[in-house]
């Protein structure tokens, strides 16, 4: 679709074929949260029964949203605040903004994430003694704990955002699917090696047993919202990601395989990253864990104890390098988008000052983990309550509240303002009849909103967490 721009023509740019696209989709799906967090929730949620329960989630409401965000995108062929006017609904264009602005947020301290993991791909190569010796202490000092953390916070950090900006840079057939093509084999290949090394160590069996065996006693009510808040965040719902890449999406394609295929990609990655954690951990006798501090310090005691141990540290960092890399493009890339057609900026500006900006603003998320002026300063601010860092504060933003709330609005939007007659519409353009729609209108009217609410609220007034 052609949009007109200070008097010149600009043609939309399109995907340049369906398997770059769903490598490209599969990519921002597939991100840390599939690796560190995923088996560990599995583990404490009852092994088997957990992962059947996330199956279902996926499958009947994390479909159903990432359905209706494809459709709205190739419908309207617009960033997510132009897609709500588009479709002769421009009071909604507010919560295309709270979309893109969660988006920005997430992609500050992705960056430094990103960085960290980076970090310690090259502790593993040079230094992994180093690691072995205070796993703690370790990841501590790479955050600042005894001076500043140049390398952690800026440098590290700096070489990831500067990989995102060249990729992005390139264009949405050239550079965002073209790398896709080339590092989500690449990490397939190695999760597959990581996995099978994982499952074939003494002792291994007993972990495997644990995720086949359905332990529905922990299978409680904050475990349920446990497994929607994954679904929802592993497949980048609520953001500005999804109505973004739908939106250079071919009107020849067909919707609700693409869906299928992106949900398949997205639960089999994660499925396999708990084959892979939970038997090395039971091997390894390592408490299993959830997050930055079980991939960084607690999985040090794994490595130590394998054979050539520093080589599948470095593959397993180099893992997360991947999926840290595909989520952060995607994330700035529906930032970009809204950039460069709501504000008329260049591609290459827009790509450049908010590269520049997250990536300042991100090295105070992880100043304030452990480098004491930047806490010190914070704890005066919040006068000691609620959010014990500014690092916190921007998770409890995004993860609480922009996500959740701006995923809410969207199924209200779809289900009630817009229609779903509409978007069935547009889905079986150039496709085969959508057998499911009757199914997928209570799913957008009903049953995701009333999911969505439960994670909204229990992570406002119980504190849990979406990602």
């Amino acid at each position: 679709m052609a949009s007109k721009n200070k008097g010149k023509i600009h043609m939309r740019a399109q995907w340049g074929s369906n398997i770059g696209f769903i490598l490209a989709a599969a990519g921002s799906a597939v991100g840390l949260g599939n690796i560190w967090k995923f088996p560990g929730r599995a583990y404490q949620g009852g092994g088997g029964a957990f992962i059947l329960i996330y199956i279902l989630i996926v499958a009947f409401i994390g479909a159903a949203v990432l359905l209706a965000e494809l459709t709205v995108g190739r419908k309207t062929q617009k960033n997510v605040v132009g897609a709500y006017k588009a479709l002769g609904h421009p009071r909604w264009k507010w919560v295309g903004g709270m979309g893109v602005l969660c988006g920005y947020i997430i992609s500050c301290y992705y960056i430094q994430v990103g960085g960290w993991v980076l970090r310690y791909v090259f502790s593993y190569i040079f230094s992994a003694d180093a690691v072995y010796a205070d796993p703690n202490g370790y990841f501590s000092n790479m955050l600042g704990q005894n001076g500043f953390p140049w390398i952690g916070a800026v440098v590290c950090p700096l070489i990831f955002i500067s990989a995102t900006a060249v990729v992005l840079l390139k264009g949405i057939s050239s550079g965002i699917e073209r790398f896709s093509k080339i590092v989500m084999p690449a990490l397939l290949a190695i999760l597959v090696v990581l996995t099978v090394r994982s499952v074939t160590l003494p002792g291994a069996d007993e972990g495997i047993k644990y995720l086949l065996t359905f332990d529905w006693s922990k299978l409680t009510a904050s475990t349920l919202l446990s497994a929607l808040g994954q679904a929802f965040y592993s497949l980048s719902l609520g953001m500005a990601i999804m109505i973004t890449y739908g939106s250079y999406l071919k009107k020849e394609e067909n919707l609700v395989k693409n869906t299928g295929l992106i949900c398949t990609l997205d639960t089999v990655i994660a499925l396999v990253a708990a084959f892979m954690i939970i038997p090395a951990v039971f091997a390894t006798d390592v408490e299993p864990g959830i997050g930055g501090g079980f991939a960084f310090a607690s999985l040090a005691g794994v490595f130590e104890k394998l054979p050539v141990g520093e080589l599948f540290g470095v593959l397993f960092y180099l893992l997360l390098l991947v999926a840290a890399l595909t989520s952060e493009i995607s994330i700035l890339e529906g930032t970009t988008a809204y950039v460069t057609e709501q504000w008329h900026w260049s591609r290459k500006k827009a790509i450049i000052v908010l590269a520049v900006s997250s990536f300042v603003i991100g090295i105070f998320y992880t100043l304030s983990q452990s480098y004491l002026p930047i806490k010190g300063i914070w704890m005066d601010i919040t006068n000691g309550v609620q959010f014990p860092s500014f690092g916190d504060f921007m998770e409890y933003v995004t993860d609480r509240l922009l996500m959740p709330l701006g995923a809410l609005l969207f199924c209200i939007f779809v289900g009630w303002v817009w229609k779903p007659k509409h978007a069935i519409t547009e889905i079986e353009q150039h496709s085969v009849g959508f057998r499911l729609k009757k199914v997928w209108t209570v799913l957008i009217k009903f049953v995701a909103p009333a999911a969505i609410f439960a994670i909204l609220v229990s992570g406002l007034l119980f504190g849990m967490s979406l990602s």
